[in-house]
This record gives C-alpha cells, structure tokens and sequence, in this order.
C-alpha cells in the first residue's frame, strides 16, 4: 500500500513539474481574463462531474474572495443551476445544457470556460461552438491530449495526462494560479 501512495505522489509532482512549461499559456490565460473583466464583461465557467464542482470552485473564488478583501469579480458556474440543467436535459437533452445557457446569457465581451480532464464532452463542445457564435472568446482546461474541446477553444490549457485525478489535480492548481493573477491584477493595491 505505501508504494501505491509514493507512486501516486510521485505521479502528481512529475506532472506539477510538467506544468511549469505551461505558465505563458496560463498567463496569456489571466491577460484575457482580466480584460475582458475590466471591459465589463462576465467569466462563465462550465464542466461535468468533478469539472463541474471545479466550475463552482472557481466562480466562488472570484465571486467571493480568494486571498484577499476586495469587490466581487463577475464570474458565473452554468453548473450552478439544477432547475435550468434539468429542464434543458428533460426538453433538449444533456448536449444542449450549457449551449443553451450560453445562447441565453454570453455575449461578445464575455468569456466562456470550459474544464473537462477528456476534452470530449459534448454539451461543452456545443456550448464553445454556440459563444464562438455569441463572439465570446473561450478558453479551455484539458487533460488527454485536449480532445475535441482543443479544437473549438481559443486558447487551451492542456494537462499531460490520461488520468483524471492526476489531470482533476493540476485542473485545481491552475485554477488557483489564475485567481491569484486575477485578483491581484484587478485589485493591486490590496
């Protein structure tokens, strides 16, 4: 059992390690954020299962606070809603749940934010192709090479790995980094 442990250990590092090649995209990432959040416009966060609560995570962190006293930043989970996703998924099926809350609420100066550790959800690939439509710039977390969310995002953070706790950890950090950035880069004098 203890080598499980250290291998599982050793797993995350190697992939934390992994990451530090990604922190210009992570960057460029939290630059467009910021922007658009300082032109008015909303953050919009979308995932499945544990993406899902990842989603949550996120928007609370900005919508509360992450490290520091500050105004609230405009950032929504489409996850949040049980009575909009059971009555999309009743009447349009599970595909269009995010598509349709995207089509309903995002707009050009917005950005939607997909997380998925395969790439391959399907009500995300249509909610990045609908606030594609919408004008909106979208942005992805991945794992698994990025799948076909990589494609239909315009910019993708890409975790290297098919695990999905190994991808749901390093998904967590990222997303941490990007409330840092964001926070002390709206709120400087904090």
């Amino acid at each position: 059992m203890k080598d499980r442990i250290i291998a599982n250990i050793n797993s995350h590092f190697a992939l934390s390690k992994e990451m530090l090649s990604k922190a210009g995209l992570i960057e460029e990432a939290a630059d467009k954020i910021i922007t658009a959040l300082k032109n008015g416009g909303t953050l919009y966060i979308c995932g499945n299962g544990g993406s899902a609560a990842d989603s949550q995570h996120f928007a609370a962190e900005l919508i509360g606070r992450f490290l520091m006293e500050r105004e609230p930043i405009k950032a929504l989970a489409l996850t949040s809603n049980t009575s909009i996703l059971t009555a999309i998924g009743n009447d349009y099926g599970y595909d269009k749940v995010f598509e349709r809350q995207v089509d309903a609420f995002v707009g050009p100066k917005d950005i939607l934010f997909g997380i998925s550790t395969s790439g391959n959800s399907a009500n995300i690939i249509n909610a990045l192709k609908m606030a594609k439509k919408k004008g909106a710039l979208s942005m992805s977390l991945l794992g698994c090479g990025g799948g076909k969310m990589a494609q239909e995002s315009d910019l993708s953070i890409i975790c290297a790995s098919n695990e999905t706790p190994r991808v749901q950890e390093m998904h967590i950090l990222l997303i941490h980094i990007l409330c840092s950035v964001i926070e002390n880069k709206l709120f400087p004098s904090n």
